[in-house]
This record gives C-alpha cells, sequence and structure tokens, in this order.
C-alpha cells in the first residue's frame, strides 16, 4: 500500500494507516492545506470558489465528501460536478470564475488507488512553487476554520459535459457536418469510468454511430485502465468484428486518448497529438510542443511544415509552460495527451476525438491509412535499479560527458539525440531508480539502445 505525496497533489492506495496509504485523514489535511493555499493567493477576495470533479472509481463518492467538506468548513464554496473527466473540471473552473479546483482521480492507476489533482484559477495544475508551500502547510498542520455564519456554500452544476462539447463544437475546424455526412461508426472503450459517458455523448453530438464496450460508469474496470495495447484485446477484436471504422479508448479520467484502427490494430498513442496535430497546420501555422520523453515523429510534422518545434521536461505544467512562452498552436505528451490553447491548457482527449475525425472526414482515408504517412518509430521503456542514496544528478552528468559527441539536453534528467534514435534517461522522484526511453527506428534498436543504457548505468551506479 502506498501513498505518495508530491508538488503535484497527493495519491495513493485507499485504506490502511494515515501516512501509509490514502486515508480520510489524509485526504482531509491535503484539503485544508489546500483551502489554506487559496485563502492566502486570494487574500483580497471574500467568497473563494472550487470546482471538485471525480472519475466513477468505488473510493470517489468517499474521497469527494471528505475533500468539499473540509473545503466547505473552511469557508469556501463548492462547485460539484459529480462525475467528470479532468479536462471537463479545468474548463469548467474558468466558466464559473472558481479560484480553484480538485480532479478526485488516479488516471491510469488500478482501482484501489485515488489522487486529489489540483488546479489553480486557470484551470491549469498548480506549479512547482505552489505544490512546496501546500507540502510545507501540511508538515505545519496549522489550519484555520471557518466560524458558523462563514461556512462555505454547496452547489451542483449538472451541465459541465454539455458546456464542453458545445466549446469544442464552437472550434471553426471541428468539421462536425463533414463528420455527419461521412457516417463514421466508432467503438468506444469507457473503461467504465467517465470516459462511457463523456466520449459518446461527443460522438452522437457529432452525429458518429457509437458501439459501447464498458461505458457504465461502475469504476470496476474490466482491464488495466492504463490504454496500452496489452490491456486493449477486447476493443481491437470489436473494431473489425462490428465493421467500425475505429475504436477510440480513454484513461479514466480521459485526458489520455489512444486509437484503435478499422484493422484492429494500435494507432499508437505517441501518434495522437501527431495526427491532430497533422490535422491543425492544415488549418494554420504555428509552433508545436511536446515533451523530451515523446516521440520524434512531432518534429519531423514540424520540419516538413516549416514550423518550430519546441520540446520541454515531462509533466503537463512544464508542456503547458512551454507553449506559452512560444505560442504554441497545439502540444502534449506522447501518453495520449491533446493540448488545444484554443480551447484549454489542459490534456482533453475529447478535442483529440474532434480533431482526428475532422481529419478523417476532410480527407478520407482509413485511419490505418493516416498512420502510413507518418514516419515510423519505435520506442522502448526500461528502468536501472539504484542503490538507495546513490547521487543520481552526478550518474547523469557522467552519461552525459560521455556522449558528448550527440545532441544533449539536460532540462530533464539527460536527453541524448542520435542521427535515428535517441536516450532520455530521467530519475524517478520516487523509486531508486532511473527511467530509460529509447526511440529508433526498428523495435529492435530500440530494445537494444534500452538494454545498453541500463546495463552501463547500473554498472557505473556499482
Amino acid at each position: 500500500m502506498t501513498l505518495i505525496k508530491s508538488i503535484s497533489g497527493i495519491r495513493g492506495t485507499i485504506g490502511g494507516k494515515p501516512q501509509e496509504n490514502l486515508t480520510p485523514l489524509d485526504a482531509t489535511q491535503f484539503a485544508a492545506a489546500y483551502a489554506q493555499w487559496l485563502r492566502k493567493r486570494n487574500s483580497e477576495e471574500q467568497n473563494l470558489r472550487v470546482v471538485i470533479g471525480r472519475d466513477a472509481r468505488p473510493s470517489g463518492p468517499l474521497l469527494q465528501a471528505l475533500v468539499q467538506n473540509t473545503l466547505l468548513a473552511a469557508g469556501i464554496d463548492v462547485i460539484d460536478l459529480e462525475l467528470a473527466t479532468t479536462p471537463t473540471v479545468e474548463m469548467a473552473v474558468v466558466r464559473h470564475k472558481a479560484q480553484g479546483g480538485i480532479i478526485l482521480t488516479a488516471s491510469h492507476n488500478p482501482v484501489e488507488w485515488n489522487a486529489l489533482k489540483l488546479l489553480d484559477e486557470q484551470g491549469e495544475f498548480i506549479d512547482a512553487q505552489a505544490g512546496a508551500a501546500l507540502l510545507k502547510m501540511i508538515e505545519q498542520a496549522n489550519f484555520s476554520f471557518a466560524p458558523v455564519h462563514e461556512l462555505g456554500q454547496y452547489q451542483r452544476h449538472e451541465t459541465a459535459l454539455e458546456e464542453h462539447i458545445e466549446a469544442i463544437l464552437a472550434l471553426p475546424y471541428v468539421r462536425h457536418e463533414a463528420i455527419r455526412k461521412a457516417g463514421f461508426k466508432v467503438a468506444v472503450d469507457g473503461v467504465h469510468s467517465v470516459g462511457g459517458l463523456a466520449i459518446p455523448a461527443l460522438l452522437e453530438a457529432l452525429g458518429v454511430e457509437v458501439e459501447r464496450l464498458y461505458c457504465e460508469p461502475t469504476g470496476q474496470f474490466p482491464h488495466n485502465p492504463e490504454p496500452l495495447a496489452a490491456h486493449l484485446q477486447d476493443i481491437m477484436k470489436t473494431v473489425p468484428e462490428k465493421g467500425c471504422d475505429l475504436g477510440v479508448v480513454v484513461d479514466p479520467d480521459v485526458d489520455r486518448l489512444a486509437f484503435i484502427t478499422e484493422e484492429g490494430a494500435m494507432f499508437g498513442e505517441e501518434y495522437t497529438l501527431v495526427a491532430a496535430a497533422d490535422y491543425l497546420l492544415k488549418e494554420q501555422k504555428g509552433p508545436l510542443v511536446s515533451n523530451l520523453s515523446s516521440s520524434r515523429a512531432l518534429r519531423d510534422l514540424a520540419t516538413q511544415n516549416g514550423v518550430a518545434y519546441h520540446a520541454s521536461a515531462v509533466g503537463e505544467v512544464n508542456v503547458v509552460a512551454r507553449m506559452k512562452e512560444v505560442n504554441a498552436l497545439i502540444g502534449g505528451e506522447g501518453n495520449g495527451g491533446v493540448i488545444l490553447p484554443d480551447l484549454h491548457y489542459g490534456r482533453d482527449a475529447l478535442v483529440g476525438v474532434a480533431l482526428v475525425l475532422s481529419h478523417l472526414a476532410e480527407g478520407r482515408p482509413k485511419l490505418s491509412a493516416l498512420k502510413a504517412q507518418y514516419p515510423a518509430y519505435y520506442m522502448a521503456k526500461n528502468k536501472a535499479q539504484l542503490t538507495p542514496g546513490r547521487d543520481v544528478d552526478s550518474l547523469l552528468d557522467r552519461v552525459a560527458r560521455e556522449n558528448s559527441h550527440a545532441d544533449i539536453n539536460t532540462e530533464d534528467g539527460v536527453k541524448i539525440d542520435y542521427a535515428d534514435s535517441w536516450v532520455h534517461l530521467r530519475k524517478s522522484n520516487t523509486e531508486p531508480i532511473i527511467r530509460i526511453y529509447t526511440e529508433a527506428r526498428s523495435a529492435e534498436e530500440a530494445e537494444r539502445l534500452a538494454s545498453q543504457f541500463t546495463r552501463q548505468l547500473e554498472a557505473a551506479a556499482r
């Protein structure tokens, strides 16, 4: 059982002892610290508001009750979206002019996990400085709550998803009429969470026939909820059997998006952002951004279109910061996260679906044919085990020096770019390991690079 407190929030397994798991005491303490942080951040404001939404995990209602009542006790108003996707909550924070938001979801983690993800007034994840301040407040545990006549007010808001979809349909380059005329049939794996509500609702608004798979929001995940090929055999079988044009797969909070081709094959999470950016670049030009561990295919696309490509440190907050810095047209992460600034600065599977369907409706290729248009890259992921207490920074510095003949980026660990491949080495914040991501023109070369650097790091760490 596990509890992880970090600058990005708190997550852990439900049950067990406080400080070792995500218990009621841990949840309320973290919510109280967030309330205190909001008060300090908004010292001139009298009536503070926080938007709350959750995925369908069985622990969600309990955790939400604890968190929202802690906020009410701190004198902060709560706008409750109930079951809601992460991007829906992010957009609702701005729409309601709230001072913050909390999403109760452990994303792709198994059902025994849950988490509090914290947003600022822009509906974006709080940054490292804010996260560090929160952790300090928890250590000090010097909380203060409101007297009875100053308790926060509770409000339900039941149309957030409809507002989210309306905003997507209002984008000038979402070709809803072309999509409707194309007569698409799409299978959806909602992993028994909020994606089973949100993605079919979007597709039906676009005039798409929906084949539902695991779309009831019971929270009992029918398979490992991370949208990887090993977990998606059911929808990969369903798409060709039911004559679907493609399949859509999301994680429990709907910020990651993967597609299945009409043949029942993985389109590849790394290519979700590539396909969305490819379509958008046909409409307008602008810089593209992804993180250092994302596929080189996006950089290739930028080069082909004569626009700039920029890489950021791993993590949505870092991607968003770089996107704002360079005024990016679109960006995201290679795990299927699409960030469209015209909508909001957050990974959003719904807008990713709308962009890719517009792409297909305009050009009328099959999804497999669309994938064939992009350069073929293959990734491998590994990790090097370290002795606890090992100076990881000095180890990574050594690797950078030994590979100085290549293009080196040390913004987030060490990224080594070769002519036809790359290696990214990052230290874990939670385990004594170095994560090793590689990409090459063949699966064999990607695996060879991953094994080579794993052995090299483990030998150097002895």
